[in-house]
């Protein structure tokens, strides 16, 4: 028989607080607790600290414990570690038999008794109680346990979970990481206590490197000072893809602050508890694709694309699947959405639905713990999947800019984690989408830059000859050529179709679609007759190999029609385009894309023969097609509604024109985005209309706001920033001010000499405006 317990004498302590971090940092999780306990240091609620592992909730609850006690503000105070069911009951059995001498041979009859205690006594001298239920891993473990809620008691609980079971006991204080700030002066500190001073620049570096986790901060300045190594260098290693993460942390044993685990190892039991979560053996496969994304933000239809949904059904965990014998069944959308919101519960991720954009976010540091246990097989299969759903996710049509510009992030992402992986067995075609997406953005300076890498990249990784490298070398030239170096791209494009036709023939259609573009980049160049020429040798070899009726056929019609017209020859262009219309019409039908742009080029020069009104009407019924066909915001629609209005323009009703580009230019920043080049076009078109309508001073104010976006968002050497620059100039002078105009068609001229040559067609138009200008400030003088 057990000897008869005494009991003790409150105020009184049950459990070891963990001791006090070094260099602890008062932070905005502490003014969250103080405001929630009212006055006499009464608790007014259940308070809940959640937040990911590593950003010092434990820490957070000891002072806030430690205050309550110092402070005398409760007679007694229970510190629980709460990992188990068991551990919880077994903290409350010793609180009972210290402070009810309860039997500790029976926990759970002792854990109720104590609970009894707790609850509400009428007398005035009611013991004041604080009890910490500190990580809590399973809400259920709970059941029957939790402490009373009145006016004598508190409760405060951390935990990583976010389950409702959890929010709703109580108020619920997210704990996040440290700000930029806490997270410099903390290492400033620590590397302080040890005589150690650096740079603050890199301290506030080597903090954003490991994402102002508090943990990971502790751990990476216990291994400065260890290894005596500077920030400079630390990031270095800590930048190296080839080092695992558990290299650049202390040893299990050298942690400090008594931490129980590394920063690698600090999320694997919560990996492994989301796992079970239903549904079941999905949390990990979904976590190991998050983390090859990026960090700050990846859509959810991206993690819940057809490429996912297959990733997740291969690599579900073996223990979920009922008989492993047979395939398991295809993940559904519902269960990958699920399996987020499994790792949204644990904290391992931020799952925020109502964010499509960026519905997911996941630490860096959790990202590289998954990233790290992965074979070289398992890593670079897993990459590529990733760049597979990026692609299943991009939009045909890129009307929502903030989709696709956090999508090319994500590329940025991959590319950083995983570059190997999208070059093997070849270049992965996320790589080339995504500086397409650049230039359609309007960044084609950017485009241009990207494809320049690209190209240098494959070419070392795959070989001059390997058509990955053909495809970058021809993106490259013509990105060249838009970003305003037409010559060099035109020269680009030479050498390429010299080296595919050795490769591939003459009549690959690779080499076909070189020849293609360099004949428009000669056009662009300046000689379009010598474009037309080309264009009417392709389209006799492009006939003669594919067909009549190919639609890369009616494509080279359509491109020498365009050329001759450009050529000076508007009238036999609109005739080549009523040709190819039948033609394209018969072949691929009269509402096929293909048909309705030789219908808007169609009536485009007919316009430039002569014949504005006629093209008017011709637009005004394809702007009805396209509506019905397309819809009313696909970008060939907002098109049609340009150049109808330009053509409305030229048939006389100018402030007509400008009304209709107003509209126009309010729904292409809606669909478009307001720093698209077509919605700079449209802006550019609109202010040249209210000139034409008597506004010139007005439109010369708006072409100057056009130029220094134009500047910011092409490049001033581009040639629509060019174009700009001439209407511009002619503004002001049509403004009344001749001399003004003459100075900036001085300078435009120089500038097109430079980027386009002396006697491309445009070089030759600025030099034909300057000597206008010029007379007219004669005259006014």
């Amino acid at each position: 028989m057990l000897p008869r317990r005494d009991r003790v004498a409150l105020p009184h302590k049950v459990g070891v607080l963990p001791t006090r971090a070094g260099c602890f940092q008062d932070r905005a999780a502490m003014s969250a607790l103080r405001e929630a306990v009212a006055g006499g240091g009464t608790a007014v609620v259940c308070q809940v600290l959640a937040g990911m592992g590593g950003v010092g909730k434990t820490q957070l609850a000891a002072e806030h414990a430690r205050h309550a006690w110092d402070s005398g503000e409760v007679d007694l105070l229970v510190w629980v570690t709460a990992a188990t069911r068991h551990a919880v009951i077994d903290a409350y059995t010793q609180a009972a038999a210290d402070i009810l001498a309860a039997d500790p041979t029976d926990p759970e009859r002792a854990a109720k008794a104590f609970l009894a205690w707790l609850e509400p006594k009428p007398s005035p001298q009611a013991p004041r109680w604080l009890i910490v239920l500190d990580n809590v891993t399973d809400p259920g473990d709970l059941t029957g346990l939790w402490p009373p809620t009145h006016a004598c008691g508190r409760t405060l609980v951390t935990t990583r979970r976010r389950d409702a079971a959890l929010a709703l006991r109580g108020r619920l204080v997210t704990v996040g990481l440290f700000t930029p700030a806490e997270a410099t002066t903390y290492l400033q500190e620590a590397l302080a206590e040890h005589g150690r001073h650096e740079p603050a620049a890199d301290l506030a570096a080597l903090a954003r490197d490991l994402g102002h986790l508090p943990l990971a901060l502790s751990q990476a300045a216990a291994y400065l000072i260890d290894a005596h190594l500077d920030a400079a260098t630390y990031r270095t290693r800590l930048a190296d893809r080839a080092r695992q993460l558990p290299d650049l942390l202390p040893e299990p044993g050298s942690l400090p602050d008594d931490q129980p685990t590394t920063v690698a190892a600090a999320w694997a039991l919560s990996l492994d508890r989301a796992d079970t979560l239903r549904p079941a053996g999905l949390a990990r496969p979904m976590l190991q694709l998050a983390a090859m994304l990026d960090p700050n933000g990846i859509p959810e239809g991206v993690l819940t694309s057809a490429p996912a949904l297959t990733h997740l059904t291969a690599h579900r965990s073996p223990a979920s699947v009922d008989s492993p014998a047979q395939p398991p069944p295809a993940v559904t959308v519902e269960e990958a959405t699920d399996a987020l919101r499994a790792l949204h519960r644990l904290s391992l991720i931020d799952h925020t639905p109502d964010t499509p954009h960026r519905a997911v976010r996941v630490h860096q540091l959790i990202q590289r713990a998954t990233r790290d246990p992965l074979t070289p097989d398992q890593h670079d299969q897993t990459a590529r999947t990733a760049a597979d759903c990026l692609i299943a996710a991009w939009p045909e049509t890129e009307r929502d800019t903030g989709l696709v510009q956090i999508l090319r992030a994500n590329t940025t992402a991959l590319t950083t984690y995983a570059e190997d992986a999208l070059y093997c067995p070849d270049a992965h075609p996320v790589l080339y989408v995504t500086g397409r997406s650049l230039g359609e953005a309007g960044q084609v300076v950017a485009a241009r830059d990207h494809f320049q890498r690209l190209t240098e990249a494959v070419r070392r990784r795959l070989g001059d000859d390997h058509l990955n490298t053909l495809a970058a070398r021809g993106n490259f030239a013509s990105w060249r050529g838009e970003a305003g170096d037409a010559a060099g791209a035109a020269d680009a494009f030479a050498d390429l179709l010299e080296h595919t036709v050795s490769l591939l023939g003459e009549d690959h259609h690779s080499t076909l679609a070189i020849r293609n573009n360099l004949a428009t980049t000669r056009g662009r160049a300046g000689d379009a007759a010598g474009a037309a020429d080309a264009f009417a040798e392709l389209l006799e070899h492009t006939a003669r190999v594919l067909g009549e009726d190919h639609p890369d056929t009616l494509i080279t019609r359509n491109n020498l029609a365009s050329w001759r017209g450009q050529a000076g020859d508007a009238a036999g262009a609109a005739d080549a385009f009523a040709d190819l219309l039948e033609h394209t019409a018969r072949v691929r039908g009269k509402d096929h894309p293909d048909t309705l742009t030789t219908r808007n080029n169609l009536a485009f020069w007919r316009g430039e023969a002569g014949d504005a009104p006629g093209a008017a009407d011709a637009l005004t019924e394809l702007l009805s097609d396209r509506i019905r066909v397309l819809g009313k915001d696909h970008p060939d629609t907002l098109t049609t509604r340009n150049n109808l209005a330009g053509m409305q323009g030229r048939a006389g009703d100018a402030a007509g024109a400008a009304d209709a580009l107003t509209e126009l230019l309010s729904d292409r920043i809606r669909v478009l985005g307001k720093d698209h080049p077509d919605t700079l076009t449209t802006r550019n078109n609109l202010a040249f209309w209210r000139g034409k309508a008597g506004d010139a001073p007005g439109a010369a104010d708006a072409l100057t706001d056009l130029l220094s976006d134009r500047i910011r968002v092409l490049g001033k050497d581009h040639p629509d920033t060019l174009t700009t620059r001439g209407n511009l100039a002619d503004m002001r002078g049509k403004a009344g001010d001749a001399a003004g105009a003459a100075d900036a068609l001085t300078g435009l001229l120089a500038a097109r000499v430079r980027v386009l040559g002396k006697d491309h067609p445009r070089t030759l138009t600025a030099r034909n405006h300057l000597a206008y200008w010029r007379g007219k400030a004669a005259e006014e003088r």
